[in-house]
Parts: C-alpha cells; structure tokens; sequence
C-alpha cells in the first residue's frame, strides 16, 4: 500500500477509496500545507441518490473527516443535458421544475452524511445552474470551446463506448464535457476549489477541467477517482433484485435498506466496511476474518452503520429490530411495509403488488409458481390464493427477502 503523509491520502487510501490521482506528490503535499476544497458532483435526474452514488459521497465524507472542505455540486445545469457516461441510450431530458424539486428531496442526504456549516471545514451545496444557465452560447465557444479539441473529445471513453456500441449521441450529451470542466474552472476561481472527486467513470471529465484550468490561468487543479464499486459477483452496485436502492426513506423505507447491506455477500463485508462506514481498520481486519454464521453479526453491523450514516441512528435500531422480530421471533415487525384490506379478503398476487414486493401481477405470478411466495410463513403454490385478513395481521414473503403486512381496514 502507497504511504502518503496527509491525513487526507492516507483515510482515501486506507478505506480504499483511491483508484486514480493526477498528481499524487503535489496533492499530499498540498494536503498538508492547508484546507483544501474539493468536490463532487451529482446530477439531479431523480428525487433521491442511490448506493451506486454512495462511494462519491464518502469521498465527500472522508475530505471532510480529514481536516478538509467539501463542495456537492447539484447539477441543475449539467442534468438538463446528460452525462453520457456509462450510458448506452440519450437520457430524458428534465424540466426546471423537476430539477428543483429533486434537488430539494435530495438534501436531505447529504445532510445526514455531511456535517454543512458554515466553518472552515463545512460542507457547501451548490447549483451549477447558476453559472452555466447564464452563459452565451457563443461566449461558451469562442472563451471555453476553443481548449476542447475533436480529436481529443472522440478519444474519451463516454464518447468513444457510445459510438463503438453504434447508440446515437447527441451533440447535447457531447457538449457535457465541457460544461464539466467549466465547472472546475469556476469553482476555482471561486470558491478556491482545487480537487474534484469522482467515480472511475469520471476520469476523462476531471481532467478536461485540469487541463482548462491550466490553459486559461495558469492554475494547478488536482483530481482523484475511485474505483468501480462491483459485488463479489460481478454486478455494479446501485440495484437490487427489485430495483434501485435509494438513499431517501420516501422512495425506499428503513427496513428495506437496511436488510439490502444485511445480505451482503460475506466476500465483500470487509470492503463494504472500510468503504461506507466508520468502523475502526483493526476492529474491520477482525469482522472479515469470521467465518460461517459468525459472519452474519459482521452483516449486521454493516446493515446498522450504513443506515445509521445514511438515515440515522434510530432508523437503524429500528430496522434491526424488525429484522428480529421478522427472522428470529416470527412476528411481523412494525417496520415492514404495510396495506389495509377493507373487504377483509385480498388476493395474494393483488397483495404482493399493493405491499410493493413486486412491480407487476405477471412477476407476482412468476414467483408463486416458483415456490417463492408465503402467507404467515407457510409457502403458497396456487396463484388464486385468496388472503382473509382478520384482527391479526397477516405477513406474505415473496422470496426469503422481502416481506409486508395486510392489516383489516
């Protein structure tokens, strides 16, 4: 492992954090002369950020616990165009009004994880809609796009997946770039920002704003990527079997986030630990070490810490004890997601979908004739099954993971 002098590198490195770094020697050293601002930068394009965004947000944590000053720049300007980035096919584009409102809902997050204030280490939310909104057109292509060559934009690999794979790209979508390293460059000049921090994908972006930078003021800027967040199977993390896992309770309740990180793969508890939460290296080195049952109270604890940092402490304790309950007592757990059948009598593919535990009859239908649904814990192979729901409340599984109540209305 890279032995670096600043506390900044160092937390970066030894939670594993670091993939990339432009300039690895002036950036600790720079670390350790004084605060440094750095940010990242997160596209509004739904009400909640989900895990998958998780990793660039502990930058923002790490900079933070470091002694340093972080910046989240909402892109209300950058998501009216869409980072091509990973993507395969042109994204939505959004109204003004959608963006604000999804800005608005995503605060919130960053509030639990981030401490902002108005300290010399606190963190900062920022639109970027208030600079790239009020830019000329022609202004944007003769002071900026004059330092961006074709050549050099064809090479990147947000460009260069997208045409290789024959998917259209827009030359909305191939102005991104440069408002990204406009970017950059303002935050700068402005707010004395000298580190962006973002993904592995994120790369060709950070230094394209290095780069302009130091053409038009002479200016080093300095930037750091994480790597690819993948579970021990292969998949890129952000979803779930039944979609995204999002960091905001309104889109995903307590229980459901919490019980994702309890079934973690016991391959990647030690990184999850090292990389999402705060527990102590050694106490981590320990966890990872167990084996068999033992390592499901090393699950747990990952379940209760990332939900503590990302909800709170009471949601977490909460979320745990109704997986007790659920799993280990066999009531229903007054956290689960919950439906009220005024009839008294549902039927169960009807229920699955009310309580959310699937997006549509059809899947509903599938999992009962796989064996994967249950009524109060007794499997159910007939997709006719009707629910009589009395005074007690009636607990239907579909699969060994996700669970809800039917309550009498």
């Amino acid at each position: 492992m890279t032995e670096y002098k600043s506390d900044l590198l160092r937390l970066l490195n030894e939670r594993g954090h670091i993939h990339q770094l432009t300039d690895a020697e002036g950036l600790d050293a720079l670390a350790q002369r004084e605060v440094v601002t750095g940010y990242v930068g997160f596209d509004p394009t739904a009400p909640s950020l989900h895990i998958g965004n998780l990793a660039s947000i502990m930058l923002l944590r790490r900079v933070q616990q470091a002694g340093h000053r972080p910046i989240v720049i909402m892109g209300g300007g950058t998501a009216k165009i869409g980072d091509p980035s990973g993507k395969d096919d042109v994204r939505k584009l959004l109204t003004n009004e959608v963006l604000d409102a999804n800005i608005a809902s995503i605060h919130d997050s960053f509030a639990k994880i981030l401490r902002l204030d108005d300290s010399e280490t606190g963190a900062t939310l920022i639109n970027n809609d208030e600079w790239l909104s009020e830019l000329g057109y022609i202004e944007l292509l003769r002071d900026i796009g004059k330092h961006f060559t074709i050549n050099r934009m064809l090479a990147f690999d947000s460009v260069k997946l997208r045409l290789d794979r024959e998917q259209p790209l827009t030359f909305l979508e191939f102005n991104y770039m440069i408002l990204q390293a406009y970017d950059f460059l303002k935050l700068s000049r402005d707010h004395g920002c000298l580190l962006q921090l973002g993904g592995s994908d994120q790369w060709g972006n950070i230094v394209n704003g290095i780069e302009l930078a130091r053409r038009l003021d002479g200016r080093e800027l300095y930037g750091v990527t994480a790597p690819l967040i993948t579970t021990a199977d292969g998949k890129k993390m952000g979803k779930s079997v039944s979609g995204a896992v999002w960091l905001n309770e309104e889109q995903l309740p307590a229980y459901d986030f919490w019980q994702f990180w309890r079934n973690t793969d016991d391959r990647d508890v030690g990184r999850f630990l090292r990389l999402f939460t705060d527990v102590p290296l050694d106490e981590i080195v320990r966890l990872e070490a167990l084996e068999g049952a033992e390592i499901n109270e090393a699950k747990k604890l990952l379940a209760d810490e990332i939900t503590a940092v990302c909800r709170d402490e009471e949601a977490a304790r909460d979320a745990a004890e109704t997986a007790h309950k659920t799993f280990e007592q066999g009531a229903t757990g007054d956290d689960l997601p919950s439906a009220t059948v005024a009839s008294g009598e549902i039927g169960l593919l009807d229920a699955m979908v009310e309580l959310g535990l699937v997006a549509s009859k059809g899947e509903a239908k599938r999992l009962v004739k796989g064996g994967g649904a249950r009524i109060d814990g007794e499997q159910v192979g007939d997709i006719g099954a009707m629910v009589a729901v009395g005074d007690a409340p009636v607990r239907i599984s579909a699969g060994k993971k996700k669970h809800g109540v039917l309550v009498r209305g």
